[in-house]
């Protein structure tokens, strides 16, 4: 997520435009995540894609599929809650799985549950069928860039 220009990100940051923030990450087009408002939260989600099976007997979504598209949600739902002029660096992530994450559509909904001055923490549930049932949760933290001085300070 290093090659997006902070231009870009502020005008999609400004948008509100978590799709075109996401056609400027190379991964995310990879492995197809998209993302749509419902109210005042964020729902993304990673279709079913069999480029993105890591277990072809079940079918199953690779582990490392899930927890990248968990900490790309994570990260692109921090940049729009705190209107961030450049990206976040991620510190830790901690992933549980919980089931295996079948062969269609994954969900995934964010929370962030601490702001600090330069750390945010973020929850982070994967879901397919109900989210109730969750095929894995999540927790990142994230460093956040100090924000930029005005010219001449």
């Amino acid at each position: 997520m290093t090659d997006i220009t902070e231009a870009q990100l502020r005008q999609a940051c400004e948008q509100g435009d978590v799709g075109r923030l996401l056609s400027l990450i190379p991964y995310a087009q990879l492995i197809g995540v998209e993302c749509t408002r419902q109210g005042d939260e964020w729902l993304f989600c990673l279709p079913a894609n069999k480029d993105n099976i890591g277990n072809p007997l079940l079918p199953a979504i690779h582990g490392g599929v899930i927890a990248g598209f968990m900490e790309l949600s994570a990260a692109v739902h921090l940049l729009i809650a705190t209107h961030a002029a450049s990206v976040p660096k991620i510190i830790d992530f901690s992933l549980d799985y919980l089931r295996a994450g079948q062969f269609r559509d994954t969900y995934a909904r964010c929370q962030v549950w601490r702001q600090g001055r330069r750390v945010a923490n973020v929850a982070i549930t994967a879901w397919q069928e109900a989210e109730a049932e969750p095929i894995a949760t999540a927790r990142a933290h994230f460093k956040i860039p100090a924000p930029s001085k005005p010219a001449g300070s």
